[in-house]
């Protein structure tokens, strides 16, 4: 145990003290928070300054009013041939021109657009809901009925769902709180898994091409090596996420007090930039569905607390610790039998393949978290943590955790067996092709 602390502490300084560790712990955070005020920038700044002019062909007389100018977008009404117009659109790159037949009422895909480049969907979807609007309106005209009438009739359902006890108890719930929790979990088991794992790999695999392992073997047994680096790659992912936590907390919060900067807003100035000046019955119908986004959010917030977040986070930590173990112990045995990445390809994309199927079985278990295939990916070792982790949030029986649990460890115990017997005989071995009939050699190699 003594040695298997020592390898743990080596294999957590040496990688703690890199240049390159600091560097990307410190700068993640600042390029993530750079990255997103960048592209919310460059989308405002882009709607602040992009001005067109938009010539319409109006010829069934309905539309002369409906199409408002603001200050990215002018409307001109024309009476030419639309072969003419379009010709004189050329060399024009950020003019439009629209078409509206005399028979658009009984033809609505008759809408036209040109434009010399392909315009954006915004932009697309504004001019098409002017026409379906005005469209609408003179058929409900037609029929007696009008807007209010519609409106009126249009209510939003939005049922509130609770969760029973054993005693018959019932409490708040959230399906979109569980599903972002789940799928969360699950993402981050499943991207820690891939990543350092494979650093498990590549560190054993430098140290046997350096030949420093035959130095370190001499006074250590070689299962004792291989958990020590597995322990101490552990430590290090776990610092580095609880710092990425901290530090992109920090850096957010930091932001937005400095700059006065809110997403929200920045949302808000773009819609009404684009959309909400032109039309102001559109403004209402905007701030009414940004309401009922700010709304949504709320009771998100107020909806994760009734999530077990204690439960959730003791499970986490368990199938990380019990997916992590299992999986990268036979990374170290597959780092220990070859000498180079190309070879390791081969032997890898098998240990690959359960862990992309259990972020997809996930997906699945969170549209049905009591159907038999959650059930069995979350107990099959390879894919439990993932799909387990997907589960919990919408209520999984204690016993069938417990049995995920203690199958999961009876799992990270195989695999490490089976490691090690192939790790103490690959790691000074060299010069030898290897293939699957090789290593089953190895693992019933007496001595």
């Amino acid at each position: 145990m003594k040695n298997i602390f020592l390898v743990l502490k080596r294999e957590y300084l040496v990688r703690v003290r890199k240049k390159s560790f600091i560097i990307m712990t410190f700068l993640t955070p600042i390029l993530i928070a750079a990255f997103y005020g960048i592209i919310v920038w460059s989308a405002v700044g882009s709607f602040k300054n992009e001005h067109k002019t938009i010539q319409v062909i109006d010829q069934s007389g309905l539309f002369k009013d409906k199409f408002k100018n603001d200050k990215n977008t002018t409307f001109e009404f024309i009476n030419q041939p639309i072969s003419e117009a379009q010709k004189k659109l050329k060399g024009k790159e950020g003019n439009l021109l629209v078409f509206i037949p005399a028979n658009i009422m009984e033809q609505p895909k008759g809408l036209q657009i040109y434009s010399e480049k392909n315009i954006g969907p915004m932009l697309q979807g504004r001019i098409e809901k002017i026409v379906q609007k005005e469209l609408r309106n003179i058929k409900l005209s037609k029929a007696g009925i009008t807007q209010e009438v519609i409106e009126e009739a249009n209510q939003n359902v939005d049922a509130q769902t609770f969760n029973l006890d054993d005693e018959g108890k019932t409490r708040s719930s959230s399906t979109m709180a569980a599903y972002v929790a789940g799928y969360a979990a699950a993402f981050l088991l499943y991207i820690f898994i891939l990543i350092y794992g494979a650093g498990v790999m590549q560190g054993v695999m430098e140290e046997k091409s350096n030949r420093i392992i035959e130095v370190i073997i001499s006074s250590v047994k070689p299962f004792h090596l291989m958990m020590g680096k597995i322990l101490g790659v552990a430590a290090v992912g776990l610092t580095q996420f609880l710092l990425w936590g901290v530090l992109t907390f920090g850096v957010t919060s930091a932001t937005q007090t400095l700059f006065g900067f809110n997403r929200f807003t920045a949302t808000e100035e773009v819609l009404n930039q684009q959309t909400a000046q032109a039309d102001p019955e559109l403004k209402k119908e905007i701030e009414k569905t940004q309401s009922n986004t700010l709304k949504t959010i709320s009771d998100f917030s107020a909806s994760a607390q009734s999530l077990p977040l204690i439960q959730i986070f003791v499970c986490f930590l368990f199938y990380f610790l019990g997916g992590y173990l299992l999986y990268s112990s036979l990374y170290a045995a597959i780092g220990a039998s070859v000498e180079n990445q190309q070879e390791a390809g081969q032997f890898t994309f098998p240990i690959m393949l359960p862990i992309i199927a259990a972020i997809f079985f996930a997906q699945l278990a969170i549209n049905q978290p009591d159907g038999a295939l959650a059930f069995w990916t979350s107990m099959i070792p390879f894919t439990s943590p993932v799909v387990m982790m997907a589960r919990i949030p919408f209520g999984v029986p204690a016993w069938e955790i417990a049995l995920s649990m203690v199958l999961l460890v009876l799992g990270f115990v195989g695999t490490t067996w089976l490691a090690a017997r192939i790790y103490r005989v690959g790691i000074l071995m060299y010069g030898k092709k290897v293939n699957y009939k090789e290593l089953s050699k190895w693992i019933f190699y007496k001595g």
